[in-house]
């Protein structure tokens, strides 16, 4: 059987990478595990977490469904791209997928067009209607120092490691994203060690690239790649 992984990001949830599990659940018979990391969800409860926490119950989760599968394919978003290329590289998986992956975190450009959008609409009297701000806000409040700070550490931690990760490995990135440069992909394909990676570009998608315009190109391109021999 193969099992594949798939780790949500920074402040997230399961529901980041959702429509791509359920993509890949309708079109093979693979099993499929998202699970939540620590202090994420819904309602977030980053006090006290630690980066060491995340990587564990990541640790934990691969451990059990390599258990119970012979092939494991390891898929993250964000932050979790750079969870699931270090346990690329400690863990015997078959191939790896990173979206949207953080080696480089917030895109001061596209940070204050953003704001600059959400003053306007504030302006305008819909500051409400704007997803963007909805989601900020929330983020913003629920989200400590302290959980930043290990953000920040899991990312000065896994980037030595990427020259370890040898297995094949696709790469994807939208060229809107707002929160991780695109420069980030580049610097991922730059470091990665291994001799077959992919750089996937989507035009349309910002940083939640599984919930963009043209998703199912990115889910198609994904399923080939982990289908494909190499």
């Amino acid at each position: 059987m193969i099992g594949c992984l798939c780790l949500h990001g920074f402040t997230g949830a399961p529901y980041e990478v959702q429509p791509l599990a359920e993509y890949l659940k309708e079109h093979t018979d693979w099993k499929i595990v998202v699970p939540t990391l620590p202090g994420h969800g819904e309602e977030l409860q980053l006090k006290g977490v630690t980066y060491h926490d995340w990587l564990q119950h990541a640790d934990e989760e691969l451990t059990r469904l390599k258990e119970e599968c012979d092939h494991v394919y390891l898929i993250g978003f964000s932050m979790g791209g750079l969870i699931a290329a270090y346990l690329a590289t400690k863990y015997d998986v078959q191939k790896l997928v990173l979206l949207s992956a953080a080696a480089y975190y917030i895109n001061p450009s596209q940070l204050k067009e953003d704001v600059l959008m959400m003053v306007k609409d504030s302006v305008r009297g819909k500051l409400h209607e704007n997803e963007l701000f909805h989601r900020y806000k929330k983020k913003i409040v629920a989200t400590p120092l302290s959980a930043t700070i290990e953000f920040r550490k899991l990312v000065k931690f896994v980037r030595p490691k990427l020259r370890h990760v040898t297995i094949p490995t696709l790469i994807a990135q939208g060229e809107c994203d707002g929160i991780v440069p695109v420069k980030s992909a580049q610097y991922l394909y730059e470091r990665i060690g291994s001799p077959k990676k992919i750089l996937f570009y989507s035009k349309k998608a910002n940083h939640h690239i599984c919930h963009s315009e043209d998703c199912e190109e990115l889910f198609q391109a994904v399923l080939n790649f982990l289908r494909e021999s190499m």
